[in-house]
């Protein structure tokens, strides 16, 4: 059962308040549902991912409490900025910006009543670390007759990160909620753990650019031709293979039976090569200019005489694996790396003894 609005023990001021949230709280839930959506899809476009996106309608109960504290300072109900709020929580401190840049682009700013906490502390202080941009609804986002005042009434959006967040809701706990006044060395204490936070906080967006800018530096690396100085890892073995560096060995097999080659991902390749010992893309050429004759030969022997007719493009590199793997460790170094590449299989050491007895003949012809 609804609870009566006197019941609140507000001054009339503050029940009339009240009154008029209760009449327009399904105005309220459909700015709600706009605001959220909107956020939604422009973070969606944006590409970037957060670790949370919520919105909601401030009760009533909370209202009330506002209102008992606070009500002399509202003039009246649209005063009230927060009575609808989002809040967006992203992974890294450089992406609050941009993220309010996307709301710049979405939503009418009421610059005057935003504040952007992090320009508040002094240099040498730390705390409460957050963007709150007031907003409105612009028409042409949504525009509904029935209910004008959804254009406007003002909402919030609070932008953070999650270190940040954890610190708020800490702090909030801790202290704004508590009743009593916080002794000093408490906070104190919080004061150094937001310090902490705040430099986490720096060093996952510096760790992050720094991994952008190697990676964008071994792109280039990869484009230029200069595999020798590109360690073997996912990223650079996937820039690699863009390149299409077995093409012209797949397509030399595929042509002893007029064959399709069929594309599959050479990326679980990655551990069996880093398992043979190659330590950069260098390793790996080496082994496509040295090897790429017999493993021409091994794929002969393997698809001549039969109708096949489509051949993964996988091939290649796997026959260059099994020639490099028999001249380096014999049998045993290719069923190793069939180990690796397909898991530990009793057909491996059969299949590995037929490579390599294959390939040996082939090395003494």
């Amino acid at each position: 059962m609804a609870k009566e609005i006197q019941d609140y023990g507000l001054d009339l001021h503050g029940t009339m308040m009240l009154e008029e949230y209760r009449e327009k709280v399904e105005m309220f839930n459909r700015m709600k549902d706009v605001v959220l959506s909107q956020l939604k899809s422009c973070i969606k476009k944006s590409g970037m991912a957060v670790t949370a996106l919520e919105a909601r309608v401030k009760t009533e109960k909370s209202l009330a409490g506002k209102l008992e504290l606070k009500g002399q300072k509202y003039h009246s109900l649209s005063d009230v900025t927060d009575l609808v709020g989002a809040r967006i929580i992203t992974f890294y401190s450089d992406e609050v910006d941009k993220i309010a840049a996307l709301i710049d682009n979405v939503f009418d700013v009421d610059w005057e009543n935003s504040v952007d906490k992090r320009k508040l502390l002094g240099k040498d202080m730390f705390g409460y670390l957050s963007l709150h941009y007031i907003c409105r609804i612009p028409e042409e986002v949504c525009c509904d007759p029935a209910m004008p005042e959804l254009n406007t009434f003002r909402f919030e959006i609070q932008i953070r990160t999650a270190l940040q967040h954890v610190w708020a809701n800490m702090n909030h706990d801790t202290g704004y909620k508590s009743g009593f006044e916080v002794p000093s060395e408490y906070i104190r204490s919080l004061s150094r753990l937001a310090g902490l936070l705040e430099l986490a906080d720096d060093e996952f967006s510096r760790i992050r650019k720094s991994l952008t800018e190697y990676r964008r530096k071994m792109e280039e690396l990869v484009k230029d031709g200069s595999f020798d100085e590109v360690a073997l890892n996912a990223d650079t073995l996937r820039s690699y293979l863009a390149l299409e560096p077995f093409a012209s060995l797949n397509e030399k097999i595929a042509a002893i039976n007029q064959a399709e080659i069929q594309q599959l991902s050479g990326m679980p390749y990655l551990e069996p090569l880093l398992n043979m010992g190659f330590k950069t893309l260098g390793d790996i050429e080496r082994m496509r200019k040295a090897y790429s004759g017999r493993a021409y030969l091994l794929a002969l022997h393997q698809i001549s005489g039969t109708d096949l007719d489509i051949i993964a493009s996988t091939l290649g590199l796997q026959n260059l694996c099994f020639a490099y793997a028999a001249e380096k460790g014999g049998a045993k170094a290719v069923q190793d790396f069939l180990d690796c590449l397909n898991g530990p299989s009793k057909y491996n050491a059969e299949t590995a003894d037929r490579v390599y007895d294959r390939l040996t003949r082939i090395h003494e012809m």
